[in-house]
């Protein structure tokens, strides 16, 4: 699109707007997970607190279009600026997309319902109100992001991400900021080579592109899917590992009940907050989040995310990690402590699996 057109698209206001049903807030998914100025939105973009707007970049679910969208929050809504359309083009599944990243697709008031039934998620909404899971764009734009990150820091996998995309994808302008987009499965399988990964990331990434291509990312088979059978089928993939597998089910489908289990720091938190001796077990664990139906997946997050906000656990030590099994002739190093596919993409997912 060339700059004229860009400007043309936004002269003339390419907007939607997404009326919450039920409590949300912005500021909580732009600052999701720490306290930081920038936040950690799991995806390109970023919140800018001093402006109130959330800037977003990503491909459309076709996996072909990188669109720019600029949010905004006030009593009529959310409200949503959009680039990277073509004249006259459809901004419908942007904002369904959109809806789908904030979680905002469904109706959220049985969220707060689930608070009048369990005192402790009454404290934990209280604590962080309107915050919703904030997802990746797609369940491709999160395995991506799942191989790049495998064994590096954040900064480093980040740094990465936007030389590929920069090198392959598009930038658009999200609210004035020009922001880089991940290759589409096309551009990264018509790559010679990527720069700033080693062979066997290109590899994993090409066979991520491969699966994509074939449909094996589609957000609402994933989401509708039994869990077991769709973490099943996305190990398949050359680089997607148990973690990875669940990362992408639980922060890129919208799923919003399914149970989340063997993961230590949400069992720690849960302990302490239910009065148990010590970590919930998956038996214990199952029994309580009985009352968070039909919002399990929902009120896991929030306790990830604002249970340090609570007293009694704003200083509770990280979870030792639980030890994996090791494969014949290869030695794999445990998933740090308190590392969870509930938790912003911050940690070195390299780990997992």
């Amino acid at each position: 699109m060339t700059t004229e057109e860009s400007n043309r698209i936004n002269r003339a206001g390419v907007r939607f707007t997404i009326v919450p049903r039920g409590a949300y807030s912005l500021a909580e998914s732009g600052m999701f997970g720490r306290g930081e100025r920038r936040g950690d939105w799991p995806g390109s973009g970023a919140y800018a607190p001093e402006e109130g707007v959330l800037r977003l970049a990503f491909l459309l679910d076709d996996l072909r279009t990188p669109v720019g969208v600029a949010l905004v929050q006030d009593g009529g809504g959310v409200h949503g600026s959009v680039s990277g359309l073509d004249p006259g083009g459809d901004v419908g599944p942007v904002r369904d997309q959109v809806a789908r990243m904030l979680s905002l697709d469904g109706d959220g008031a049985g969220f707060e319902a689930v608070g009048a039934r369990d005192p402790q998620v009454a404290r934990l909404l209280a604590a962080a109100p309107g915050l919703r899971p904030p997802l990746f764009a797609s369940p491709y734009e999160a395995a991506v992001w799942c191989v790049i990150a495998q064994r590096w820091g954040t900064r480093q996998a980040a740094a990465a991400r936007e030389r590929l995309s920069r090198e392959f994808g598009a930038v658009v302008d999200a609210g004035g900021v020009g922001t880089a987009v991940v290759p589409t499965p096309a551009q990264v399988l018509g790559a010679e080579s990527l720069p700033g990964l080693p062979a066997v990331k290109q590899e994993r990434l090409r066979a991520v592109a491969q699966a994509a291509s074939e449909g094996m990312f589609e957000p609402v088979a994933i989401r509708d899917g039994d869990p077991d059978e769709v973490r099943a089928r996305l190990r398949q993939v050359n680089g997607i590992g148990e973690f990875a597998a669940s990362l992408i089910y639980l922060r890129a489908s919208g799923v919003t009940d399914a149970l989340v289990d063997g993961e230590p720091r949400l069992a720690a938190l849960v302990g302490a907050l239910y009065g148990l001796a010590g970590p919930a077990s998956p038996e214990d664990l199952a029994g309580i989040a009985e009352s968070w139906r039909p919002f399990r997946t929902w009120v896991a997050v929030l306790v990830r995310a604002a249970g340090r906000r609570l007293p009694e656990l704003a200083d509770m030590p990280q979870p030792a990690p639980a030890p994996r099994p090791r494969s014949a002739g290869r030695s794999r190093a445990p998933r740090p402590p308190g590392v969870s596919p509930l938790d912003p993409p911050r940690t070195r997912l390299a780990l997992i699996g």
